[in-house]
C-alpha cells in the first residue's frame, strides 16, 4: 500500500523554527514531484512547497520564500521541510503529498503545528 506518514509537529515559538518530516512507503519517493500543503482551521487547502522529481527544483509559494526549504532524503525514502522565522498564521495542519497534491489520496494524514507565545 502507498502510505505517507508526516512527523515533527508541534507547539512553537514565534520566530522560532521546526522541521516536518515525511517517510514515504509503498512507493519511491523520487519517482514524484513531491509536494507539502497545510490547511488552517476554515480554511482551504494551501500549497506552499513542491521538489522536482530531479531532488533540485524547488517552488514556493510567496508567503514561505525564504523562510521555508523542502528537502528530501532518497535512503531514506523520505521529504522534508525546515520552517524558520515561524510566524502565527503558519498555524496549520501540514501534510506531504506526491504527484496531484490536491487529491485527498495522494496526501498523508498530516501533522499539525501551532505557532504561539
Amino acid at each position: 500500500d502507498v502510505q505517507l506518514v508526516e512527523s515533527g509537529g508541534g507547539l512553537v515559538q514565534p520566530g522560532g523554527s521546526l522541521r516536518l518530516s515525511c517517510a514515504a512507503a509503498g512507493f519511491t519517493l523520487s519517482n514524484y514531484r513531491m509536494s507539502w500543503v497545510r490547511q488552517a482551521p476554515g480554511n482551504a487547502l494551501e500549497w506552499i512547497s513542491s521538489l522536482g522529481r530531479d531532488g533540485r527544483t524547488t517552488d514556493y509559494t510567496g508567503s514561505v520564500k525564504g523562510r521555508f526549504t523542502i528537502s528530501r532524503d532518497n535512503t531514506k525514502n523520505s521529504l522534508y521541510l525546515q520552517r524558520t522565522s515561524l510566524r502565527h498564521e503558519d498555524t496549520a495542519m501540514y501534510y506531504c503529498a506526491f504527484g496531484e497534491w490536491w487529491k485527498s489520496s495522494n496526501r498523508g494524514h498530516g501533522t499539525q503545528v501551532t505557532v504561539s507565545s
